[in-house]
């Protein structure tokens, strides 16, 4: 069975994520979502709450399961049985940091491969750090999130 790991802190899971994420669906028997810790990044929601937001946007999704992890991202694949790593690229600007990490992942562990998967156009600009600036602001992040993504950051902003 082919099986991937697609990490992310995903603060929070944004259509772009999900795009990339069926996209591996698509070439794998099985997909494990990993939602990073990652309290270094400051993120807006606990590991909990992104899980909690990430589930229901798997239901059409049989192949696909989602938990969080800490550690070295290789580790985590290596205990899951992973054959490779699923990079989401949005833009040449993702490129070099993807490309490190890759490498590193790489030498960590030689026997995990870096898959680098392009989203749609229509994401291509899309974060969750973009994402975060215009919903604290009320902006419409509709077309960006998932309902109860848009939900869960409206409570967030308290809008």
């Amino acid at each position: 069975m082919r099986h991937c790991i697609y990490p992310g802190t995903f603060d929070p899971i944004t259509y772009g994520h999900l795009d990339v994420l069926e996209r591996a669906a698509k070439l794998f028997d099985h997909v494990t979502v990993a939602v990073a810790q990652n309290a270094g990044k400051g993120p807006l929601f606990t590991p909990e709450q992104r899980l909690a937001m990430l589930m229901p946007n798997l239901t059409q999704l049989p192949n696909v399961s989602a938990v969080i992890f800490g550690g070295l991202l290789v580790d985590f694949a290596l205990a899951q049985k992973a054959d490779a790593i699923i990079r989401g690229l949005r833009a040449l600007s993702d490129f070099e940091f993807e490309f490190n990490m890759a490498l590193m992942n790489r030498h960590l562990q030689p026997k995990i491969e870096t898959i680098f998967v392009m989203p749609n156009e229509q994401f291509s600009y899309t974060s969750s750090t973009l994402v975060k600036q215009v919903a604290k602001f009320g902006g419409d992040i509709s077309h960006f999130v998932p309902p109860n993504v848009a939900a869960e950051l409206k409570k967030a902003y308290a809008l």
